[in-house]
């Protein structure tokens, strides 16, 4: 397994926020974290509020952390509210299982990363997740 390079979350970052732009939606932060969840690049456009960058990344955490996209990990938590309820008490407020997030794979399936996005719905922020990991090469789950 190869790890994330910057170069790939650069073409992510890159790839979602234009796809933002030309969809047309607010102004908003995408955040791409590497297989451990720690931070492998990040941008938030000028005028997306400040809490757009935490958001994405909690998103993204939530995803690395255990194995899914955010928007499973939603359903999971409607289904069982009082697990997630504490994973997000342990993860120190970190963990967010909101729609808008997506795990970054490599060719043979293996997780390099997550990437998360904040500034439209949750179906937005996925979409420009998922345009972004099909730019740079990369397939998502």
């Amino acid at each position: 397994m190869t790890a994330l390079s910057l170069t790939q979350a650069s073409a992510i970052l890159q790839a979602a926020l234009a796809a933002s732009r030309q969809a047309g939606h607010k102004p908003m932060a995408v955040v791409v974290l590497d297989d451990a969840g720690h931070l492998k690049a990040a941008q938030r456009e000028d005028g997306a509020s400040m809490f757009r960058v935490d958001i994405a990344t909690g998103k993204a955490w939530a995803a690395i952390g255990m194995g899914a996209s955010s928007r499973t990990l939603a359903q999971r938590a409607k289904d069982n509210p009082n697990f997630f309820v504490a994973l997000a008490s342990t993860a120190q407020g970190r963990f967010l299982p909101q729609t808008g997030a997506v795990l970054i794979l490599d060719a043979d399936g293996a997780v390099l990363g997550a990437v998360g996005a904040s500034g439209g719905s949750g179906d937005d922020d996925e979409a420009i997740c998922i345009t972004g990991v099909r730019a740079a090469g990369l397939r998502h789950a």
